[in-house]
């Protein structure tokens, strides 16, 4: 009996996108939020700047992760046309190179062109694919999955800093917001590693500084413009 075997590869393209999209509506939330209220701003100015970040932050990384994404997947289209042209136009050519492509990993030259052989006859674009072009279904772009990742995990990254500005006492938002989102961006930083096997600890430090930087210099710049204004 055979069992599949979980590899990190296959979800991180999910996985960037959605610590990505958290990370970015925790800390540009908090930081609006942050900056507003420290201008001496109402609760309500307070919360309607928050929602806006929300919503337009949302948006805009669905947007940005859709068309960068998209231009992935729309170069490795080009290169997978190339490649089909090139089997049907050359073929024994593309034979001779994806069995040099074993060769040089340290496979004897009969024994690679058997496999590279086998592996043309049962899927020659799919081979090609894979050890030319470095393309397989663990890799490949998905614009619409990015896309939505993206949105979903800014949403509720940027929910916890609109939360606890609602519920925080006037005057102090700014506190309160950037205590609860220096939590939320730590446990983030801890989640994301593990999911990813990385080093944890750093992570969450290297997570939680910038975002810290992020929040304290639009609050200071909140703070300066309120006092001028």
């Amino acid at each position: 009996m055979t069992t599949a075997e979980g590899h990190i590869i296959e979800r991180v393209g999910w996985l960037r996108a959605a610590v990505l999209g958290a990370n970015d509506g925790i800390v540009s939330t908090a930081s609006l939020i942050a900056g507003v209220a420290s201008a001496n701003s109402s609760p309500k100015e307070v919360l309607v700047a928050g929602i806006a970040g929300l919503v337009a932050g949302a948006l805009s990384m669905a947007a940005g992760e859709y068309v960068s994404v998209s231009s992935q997947a729309d170069a490795e289209n080009a290169e997978l046309a190339r490649e089909r042209k090139e089997l049907i136009d050359q073929p024994a050519f593309e034979l001779q190179e994806l069995a040099d492509i074993y060769v040089k990993r340290g496979v004897e030259p009969s024994l690679a062109c058997q496999v590279a052989k086998q592996l043309m006859a049962r899927d020659a674009l799919g081979a090609h694919a894979r050890e030319e072009l470095g393309i397989s279904e663990l890799t490949t772009a998905r614009p619409i999955t990015a896309a939505m990742a993206s949105a979903a995990s800014f949403a509720v990254g940027a929910s916890v800093p609109v939360l606890v500005a609602i519920f925080a006492p006037h005057g102090r938002e700014t506190l309160f917001v950037t205590g609860a989102s220096l939590v939320s961006l730590a446990a983030l930083g801890a989640v994301g590693a593990r999911a990813g096997e990385a080093n944890v600890w750093r992570a969450t430090v290297r997570v939680t500084f910038w975002g810290a930087l992020a929040m304290a210099l639009t609050a200071a710049i909140g703070h300066l413009s309120g006092a001028a204004v």
